[in-house]
Formats: C-alpha cells, structure tokens, sequence
C-alpha cells in the first residue's frame, strides 16, 4: 500500500484514485485478525455473556440468548480467556465441578469484585464449541505452577488418565479442542514482573509439560511486549524463539496511562485526531517488532498475535470502578476500521488479533444492563468487515492526502483495504474528515467485467454520537446506494464525511 503525503492545510477536492493490484502471492487475512477477548473483568462475563441458568434474563444453559446471537452474526473465530491480568491469578481448579461448590473469589486486579467462579473452564469451552469459536486459553505463570497449567491442558485434550477422568466425572465426556495456548499473559508486568531474560527461560521450562494428547496439537504462545519494548522481543526470539509458535503484543490507544485518559463522549476535534493517529502508529510499532523477528525467524514460522488492543478511556462516571466501563462512539468506530486496515498489511506475520473487550470492558462490541443490550458502533465496524476473514488481501494504491496532527503523526483522510475471495473484491473505505465528503475512483475494468456494486455504511451526525439503553440506535449499519461504476468500470465512491463503508463488487 503506498499512501502520498500530501499536505492537508487546504484538502483538494479532486476526487482520490484507489488502484487494486491483486497478486497471486498476496497473503491471505487470517479471520483470527478478528479475534475477540473475554476477560473476567467487570460485566464482561458475569452480566454480559452468563447470568447462569437459573436467571430470568433469557438464556441457554447460563449464557444470554441476546449476546449468543450477536456473537454468531459476528462470526467470532477466536476468543482469548480468562485474561488479561486476571489470568496469572486464576486457579483452573476452582472453576470446575457442581457450581455450588465452587470457592469464591476476589478479583484482586480489577476492583476487588467477588466472584463466584460459575463460569469455568466448562463454560468457556462449551461456549466456544456451541457458536464455532476457537478457544485461545491464557495460562497462568505468575502465581501457578508448571504442573497445574500441564494438568489444565491434560483436562481439557486427554482422553484419558486421572485429568480426563475428573473431567469426565464433572459431565464432559468427551475431550475438547485447544489449540492456542497463552504462557503467561504481560509477563513484564501484571503477570510476575520478569525480566525478558528471566521470562524467557520459564516460558521454556512451562511449554516443555505442555503436551499434545490424542492428536490436538497446541500452538503455544509466549507472553511478548508491550507497545514500544523492542528489547522485550529480541531477547524472547533470541533465546526461546525455537520453543515457540507465536508471541503477543499488547497496544492500546490511550493518552497515558497515569491520570486522566480522558473521556470516551465528551473530547474536541483535535482529541478526535490525534486518537487516530495513535491507533495508527500500531502500523509502525508492528513493523519494528516483524523486523526483529525476521532477524530471528526468516521463514516466518512464527506468529506475531496482537492479543490486546483497542481504545481505552476514563471509566464512565458513576460506574464501578475497576471495571473499566466506557461507552462507544464513532470516534471508537473509526479506530477499530483504521486499526483492521492497518493489521491487514501485516498479515504474513501478523496471525491473530484481538480486541479489548467483547462486552462492557473498554473498546466492547456490546453493552448490557440487566436484561437490556445495545450494540456498539465497534461491533457494527467488525459485523461489515466480516467478508475479509479468510480472504485474501489485494494490495493497492492509494493517493489520499494525509492531515498533520498532534505529536508529529498523520492521518489519512480516505484509509482503505481490499481483499477477494470466490471472485468477490470487498473493499473498506474510511473518511476519516469531520467535514467534507470525499470522492473515491477505483478503476476495475480490468479486474471485473461488467462489475455490480453494493455496500453497508455507518455513519453519525457526530463524532461523539453513541447507542444507548432504551433508546433508539444512533449508529448503525444502513445501505449504501453512493457508489456507481460507468460503461469503462470506473467505481466512483461518495463518502460522507465521518463515514465508514463496506463495498461488495463482483
């Protein structure tokens, strides 16, 4: 993708050309770019996917029926639980047998919560086998030990022997699949405060005593930086790179992470700005850590998973604290579009990412309150950019001019990605402009013959605009009629302003 950097002190109205240059080579787009994250977090589990079977909210086996069907239009491929921080402090053993007697616990890391651990590691397989979904299980390092993250591997994939006989004892006869396996979740921080070096031998000695029963063959991740820590992955590469099939890393678009992160509904045009010029800088980041690796692993045998990111604001007033509660607006929208755009164009290294969090923790798809769910317009950006899991990526062109913003970043004023699969070019455009309408051409007259178009957009009347409980949406997805290819194939695109649009051509 080449994107020009043109001034944008005095945006020109000509319109913008995309040129689409498919290659047989291109890479495909793992659907794990669209992963999502469950952490036992606020009323990310507890409230937002179980209430338990015997709730009068309306469920099926404990989970709500209302956020199963949002899952399944999602088409999730890959959840990642039960952390996050939480899981170097979770014990599998107190999530497992007859409900009722399942110890409680505080939730130290996020706001002192009790919890009763009804949702398990049952639940959570059982969960992701009803909707289709890839469990990715975070192990913990930090407060377990090597042979009871072994034993949770041996109790969910054995056969037999004394973990598949407990399991089997609790109702599941059969072993479930895994195959992504956590080992350790910010080991430099909330997961033991290690020293790469350190780390980097116990993530050896923890992996060996995870073992393949009955042919499930686990892809085991380490636990890598955060952010800007590219020592963090030169060292793990360098020293454990053999022992491992992927590693982390954790970004969030956030001011600062000591005083105030601001507010998620009341922020100014500049602070609209700069929040998509530091999504963006993910572009870069990744790029520095990819080289790091390819020093160490040229093939590319190992995956580079963005298992934490998103938007992260100041909690919402009146809200528990700790839990992290932030509302959703276009603002989050347009970070979540330019983010997958960007992950797009790394996807030889890049195998997975997933978004913080799926419901009612930081950039959610969801929120609920009690028997009540309103839909994010994050979740509506992940509905429409469905088409490209499993696609494969179709390299382009792209003239948009850029905008200077704060801390010496730009953004473009059109952001795009495109990719085909069975014959069908899905193309994402993204105005990111306040004000203007902006005018796309895309020339396909030698890739479609007599090409027909149709579309989806999510827009608002203003950055700031959000659903809300009990009332109408506010943003959703509604149809795109402002697309129209001439007699030569040229696909000519009007964007509102602060608009995201998904295109169909075949």
């Amino acid at each position: 993708m080449l994107l020009s950097l043109l001034s944008a002190v005095a945006l020109s109205a000509a319109p913008i050309t995309m040129t689409l240059e498919p290659s047989a080579d291109a890479p495909m787009i793992q659907k794990e770019i669209y992963g999502q994250f469950a952490e036992h977090l606020g009323g990310c589990i507890y409230g937002g996917i179980w209430v338990g079977p015997e709730s009068s909210i309306p469920n099926t086996d404990g989970y709500r029926n209302d956020v199963l069907q949002a899952m399944r239009e999602l088409q999730i491929p890959v959840l990642r639980w039960p952390g996050g921080c939480f899981a170097d402090e979770y014990h599998w053993m107190d999530g497992i047998g007859p409900r009722s007697e399942r110890p409680r616990m505080v939730n130290n890391n996020w706001g002192g919560t009790v919890e009763d651990n009804s949702f398990g590691t049952n639940e959570f397989f059982n969960l992701c086998e009803m909707l289709g979904i890839e469990p990715y299980l975070s192990g913990n390092v930090g407060s377990g030990t090597v042979a009871e993250l072994a034993q949770w591997v041996e109790y969910i994939t054995a056969e037999d022997g004394p973990m598949a006989r407990l399991r089997k004892q609790n109702g599941r006869e059969k072993p479930w699949h895994l195959k992504y396996l956590g080992v350790g979740n910010e080991s430099w921080g909330c997961g033991g405060n290690f020293t790469p070096d350190y780390y980097a031998n116990v993530y050896r000695r923890y992996q060996t005593y995870c073992r393949n029963f009955n042919g499930n063959h686990l892809y085991k991740i380490a636990s890598g930086a955060s952010d800007y820590d590219y020592n963090w992955t030169e060292v793990m590469m360098k020293n454990a790179g053999h022992h491992m099939d992927g590693i982390s890393l954790h970004y969030y678009t956030v001011t600062g992470w000591s005083g105030s992160k601001g507010a998620a509904t009341n922020f100014t045009e500049d602070d609209y700005y700069w929040t998509l010029g530091k999504c963006l800088e993910v572009g870069d980041v990744v790029k520095k850590h990819c080289d790091i690796m390819d020093k160490y692993d040229p093939k590319g045998r190992v995956g580079l998973l963005v298992d934490e990111w998103g938007t992260w604001w100041d909690e919402e007033p009146g809200t528990v604290p700790g839990h992290l509660y932030q509302q959703n607006t276009m603002r989050d929208a347009m970070v979540a579009a330019l983010s997958l755009n960007t992950f797009h164009n790394f996807t030889k290294r890049v195998k997975m990412t997933n978004i913080a969090q799926f419901a009612n923790v930081l950039q959610a798809m969801l929120l609920t309150k009690d028997d009540q769910m309103v839909l994010t317009p994050t979740y509506y950006v992940f509905k429409m950019y469905v088409p490209h899991q499993d696609a494969q990526f179709v390299p382009f062109q792209i003239d948009s001019p850029m905008r200077d913003v704060r801390d010496n970043r730009q953004v473009p004023i059109v952001s795009a990605t495109a990719s085909v699969k069975d014959g069908v070019y899905t193309i994402s455009l993204a105005n990111t402009d306040l004000k203007e309408a902006q005018t796309v051409q895309i020339p396909l007259g030698t890739l479609i013959k007599k090409p027909s178009v149709s579309g989806e957009i999510l827009t608002a009347s203003d950055m700031a605009v959000y659903n809300d409980f009990g009332k109408a949406e506010a943003v959703t997805l509604k149809p795109f009629t402002s697309a129209k290819v001439d007699k030569n194939g040229l696909l000519t695109v009007t964007l509102p302003a602060l608009s995201i649009v998904t295109l169909s051509v075949k």
